[in-house]
């Protein structure tokens, strides 16, 4: 199968060259063009293991692998890494249902991909014959930056740049990345917002294309950012393992299609669900939950994409983004593959701040998606309820996707089963978790790690509870003008 650049026709690669890139050179994202080879017998998933499902669904989209070889790295990629061995385990809270997507070694739903990717990325060298170094470089608005670090720390052949927002991220989201061990990896903060580093990184890699200078340094550049499909594509296979459980639990039939509630800013963990229905799953909405920053909100329900507006720090700091890189490969997928209107659009978000999408596309868009916001007001309010009614702790991205669950079965109440992503552990956002359920927020992430596990009883994920006592090895802090200096200054 052969992917495209959403901005040309011209840039084309195999999954394995589109893995090792990560971006095409001509600033687009790499997607399939047709899914009609891709569908999964969904039926046929349901006497498989989660490693399974994975390895099948992922074999669809990446098939330069053969079915045996993406086996045995999607198993060794998981081995003893996650909480459960469902990985991604379905919780019912109430008459709806959690997909737990945080019991992985980083206790966010990016350690899903995470944990994959640096093996494809080593197999497809392997395929390829490539003997350069392959430079990672990612922005994370907090949970990307640790998973990634986790999945790349001395991974031979790799080294690792992240770049996050000062400020940007929870005491314990910056404790797990300045912390991480590995002799290649870096990690630098930015002055700015998520956007500004997202927008460096695409910047740097836009450099390179032009003047080449990592390959004189015996480099390659790429991303593990969900700009990159080998990030992208492991998150498209925990939609179909959430239906199959709901099956086989009996809260759904065979072909009954299922809602899902997705907590986004970057469009990439939503655009996975919208891959999994193209690729046969029984899809009945996909609902994008912003928080204040509802730009994706705005979008879907005017069809106008507009990043001129303030910018907000909130509970939820992972969606706090205005860019949303992976709307583009839906943009292309929508109209048609209009290669010459996904370059339009996006040199005038880049030139302009904003544009249009055709009433065409957003027709198509609403036939299957939905959109609102919760600000910290009503997130922090959800928490509080669902634990007090259901006896369930969730972090404030998952709050988020609960309270605009709560307005989409008001407003339109298709009568289907409601499943709500969750993304990250209550622990990462210990402070204003047990704000929402007590009058008490320490100063300390870590003080209120401690008070919210003695009021609530529900378990530290262990890796989170150690890192108090673990000493900070990075302490970089850069403008934005300056990420591509110091990117060379790493290589070099």
């Amino acid at each position: 199968m052969i992917l495209y650049s959403t901005r040309s026709s011209r840039h084309t690669a195999s999954s394995t060259q589109a893995v090792l890139k990560g971006i095409a050179p001509d600033g687009g994202l790499y997607t399939p063009i047709s899914f009609a080879d891709l569908k999964v017998d969904v039926g046929s998933l349901l006497n498989m293991s989660a490693v399974e499902i994975s390895a099948e669904v992922i074999g669809r989209l990446l098939d330069d692998f053969t079915r045996e070889e993406m086996h045995s790295l999607i198993e060794a990629a998981y081995a003893d890494k996650f909480e459960t061995p469902d990985l991604t385990p379905v919780e019912k809270v109430g008459s709806d249902f959690v997909l737990e997507l945080f019991r992985g070694p980083t206790s966010a739903f990016k350690d899903v991909a995470l944990s994959v990717l640096p093996r494809l990325i080593t197999a497809a060298k392997a395929k390829l014959g490539v003997d350069e170094e392959i430079v990672i470089l990612t922005a994370t608005s907090g949970d990307t930056g640790k998973a990634a670090l986790e999945g790349f720390h001395d991974v031979e052949g790799t080294r690792i740049v992240v770049f996050y927002p000062d400020g940007g991220v929870s005491d314990v989201q910056k404790a797990q990345m300045v912390t991480q061990a590995g002799g290649n990896v870096g990690v630098c903060a930015v002055r700015g917002n998520f956007d500004d580093a997202q927008t460096g990184v695409k910047n740097i890699f836009a450099d390179d294309e032009q003047n080449r200078w990592a390959a004189a340094a015996g480099a390659r550049l790429s991303s593990a950012n969900s700009i990159n499909i080998g990030r992208l594509a492991p998150q498209v296979a925990y939609y179909f393992k959430a239906y199959c459980d709901l099956v086989l639990r009996g809260e759904i039939r065979l072909g009954e299609p299922v809602n899902f509630i997705v907590p986004t800013g970057n469009f990439g963990d939503i655009l996975a669900g919208e891959y999994a229905r193209r690729m046969g799953l029984p899809v009945a909405k996909l609902v994008c939950a912003s928080n204040a920053n509802n730009v994706l909100t705005d979008f879907i329900n005017t069809g106008v994409y507009d990043r001129r507006r303030e910018f907000y720090k909130t509970a939820s700091p992972s969606m706090d983004i205005l860019v949303s890189s992976n709307l583009e490969r839906y943009l292309f997928l929508a109209s048609g593959c209009d290669f010459d209107l996904v370059s339009k659009l996006m040199a005038q978000l880049k030139d302009e701040g904003m544009y249009t999408a055709p009433q065409s596309l957003m027709d198509e868009m609403r036939e299957h998606f939905w959109a609102g916001c919760a600000d910290d007001a009503r997130a922090l309010a959800a928490i509080g309820e669902v634990w007090r009614r259901h006896g369930y702790l969730m972090d404030t991205h998952t709050a988020v996707a609960w309270a605009v669950m709560e307005d989409f079965e008001a407003q339109v109440d298709n009568g289907w089963a409601n499943v709500v992503l969750s993304t990250a552990s209550p622990y990462k956002f210990s402070r204003d978790v047990l704000s929402a359920i007590c009058d008490d927020k320490p100063e300390s992430g870590f003080g209120a790690m401690d008070l919210l596990h003695q009021l609530t009883e529900v378990p530290v994920p262990a890796p989170l509870a150690a890192l108090r006592d673990m000493a900070p090895r990075f302490n970089d802090c850069v403008d934005r003008t300056d990420m591509l200096d110091y990117v060379k200054r790493t290589i070099y």
